[in-house]
């Protein structure tokens, strides 16, 4: 037992924890992308793509919604290392016997695959799985940890790529080291357990105990995996093209870099709300809500908006020869920023943490039917920009109906008055970017010049509208900065 000694993690400070982490993943992929794409090709990243969607229906089994379920019961016992013991131990064993069952059931499904190789080695995915305890520490609020791990192995897969990964055969060298560094990841937590938890006690081992609850938060996660994962894996079926899911895996993994910098603080919140809801604190829920919406409003339109803007110069130079398909279907996909967004802090850091995961359920399943219905419809006439499209409108879906049926409880029309503000302000960013790129060569140069120029005009035109949430943040910067040099 802790008891209430416990000194609360910082907000900020896990926000910029994690920030620096979204900013390196989204560097990642900067750094990589470009060499992966005209080494491997659109075909093969196409292979890749196809083959880790439908891995990912295995790795889903294989959570079950477990790390969900767990990241918010240890954030309910923060205090106690006794019950937060209790739970890590029946959540993990739980986890790991759902992990050794889809396990099996994958390496027979490899066996009868004429892509029986590279799912061998995916398998290491649904290892990683069976020893994750990044919940634990989400729960705990302890983001340092995380980020550290993950900084440390981001650099030494990126090394991995660039010595190792030489030719176009070399696809399963590329998929072996992403998986196993995933797993190598995972196992690295385990040396920081014995500072949260305690031994497992025989008598309390009990980890089916709490499976319907587990079941309850399945449901929704599988909804969510259909309408992330299997676009991918329709339009492998449907349009038997490796260069469309080539093209729509580039676009995709563009737009959710973006996405990262938004729900990144989702991630910090989550648990920091559950705290608060599971000890009556309801006004500073609501707080923390609004602030969220805010943050989503404030950066996710300059997000969307940029990326439609900057698409045509950016996408030339960074992909290589070839992909010219991705720019329509970046600026399709950029608009998963603002719905995601949305549909995080209304879902994840709400719904879930309050204990109201069946609203949320319903709610990520009428998006899951849109999707799936809308990608039978689309993929066949319009191929990947069809699986765009319909992401993107099964999404829309989702924030929709969650603000609808939460406005009461977080003064949803509070959310939707400070709107208004960051769309005029994005819009005349978007105009200019398009206007400019008109007069600019398709190079890295051109592309900085502008995000630069995108940038200060939507931070200006905001200046200008007197912008609350951008003015009380610029304030208390450089109050830090001044006290800091006083010192």
């Amino acid at each position: 037992m802790e008891g209430n000694l416990r000194v609360q993690k910082s907000i900020k400070k896990n926000y910029l924890f994690n920030t620096a982490y979204q900013i390196l993943t989204l560097i990642t992929p900067l750094i990589t992308t470009p060499y992966v794409s005209r080494i491997l090709g659109a075909d093969g990243i196409g292979t890749y793509s196809f083959a880790d969607s439908v891995t990912s229906y295995f790795v889903l089994a294989a959570t079950m919604g477990i790390s969900i379920y767990g990241q918010r019961e240890i954030s309910y016992f923060q205090n106690d290392r006794q019950k937060r013991s209790d739970v890590f131990w029946n959540t993990k064993i739980l986890e790991c016997i759902t992990s050794a069952i889809t396990l099996i059931v994958f390496y027979i499904f490899a066996m009868f695959s004429s892509n029986g190789t590279i799912f061998f080695v995916l398998s290491m995915n649904i290892l990683a799985v069976m020893f994750d305890v990044t919940w634990l520490f989400q729960g705990m609020e302890e983001f340092g940890i995380i980020t550290l791990r993950n900084t440390i192995f981001k650099f030494l897969n990126i090394a991995f790529i660039f010595v190792f990964v030489k030719q176009k055969s070399d696809l399963i060298i590329y998929i072996a080291g992403i998986a196993g560094f995933a797993l190598i990841s995972n196992l690295s937590l385990w040396t920081r357990l014995r500072q949260y938890v305690d031994r497992p006690q025989k008598e309390n081992i009990r980890p089916l105990k709490n499976i319907k609850l587990v079941v309850s938060l399945f449901i929704p996660t599988i909804a969510i995996q259909v309408y992330t994962v299997l676009d991918k894996t329709m339009i492998g079926l449907i349009t038997r093209d490796s260069f469309q899911n080539g093209y729509y895996e580039q676009a995709i993994k563009m737009s959710r870099m973006a996405l990262m910098l938004v729900t990144s603080l989702g991630t910090v919140m989550i648990p920091r709300i559950g705290h608060h809801y599971s000890i009556g604190e309801k006004k500073i829920v609501n707080t923390l809500m609004y602030r969220s919406y805010n943050f989503v409003w404030f950066l996710g339109i300059p997000l969307c908006f940029g990326l439609i803007g900057i698409a045509d110069n950016f996408v030339p130079w960074f992909f290589g020869n070839g992909y010219g398909a991705v720019t329509p279907l970046l600026r399709i996909l950029s608009c998963l920023i603002l719905a995601i967004g949305i549909n995080n802090v209304t879902g994840m850091q709400y719904l879930i943490p309050t204990g109201r995961q069946n609203i949320f359920t319903k709610t990520v399943l009428v998006g899951a039917v849109v999707n799936v219905i809308m990608n039978a419809l689309l993929i066949p006439i319009f191929k990947a920009n069809g699986a765009a499209v319909a992401s993107v409108v099964a999404e829309t879906t989702i924030a929709v109906i969650q603000l609808i049926l939460v406005k009461k409880e977080i003064k949803g029309i509070q959310v939707l008055k400070i709107l208004p503000k960051y769309l005029i302000s994005g819009l005349v960013m978007l105009v200019s970017l398009l206007w400019v790129n008109q007069f600019l060569e398709k190079s890295i140069l051109d592309t900085i010049l502008l995000i630069v120029m995108g940038a200060a005009i939507y931070l200006i035109i905001l200046f200008i509208l007197k912008d609350k949430f951008l003015i009380e943040n610029t304030k208390l910067v450089l109050s830090k900065v001044i006290g800091r040099k006083e010192k």
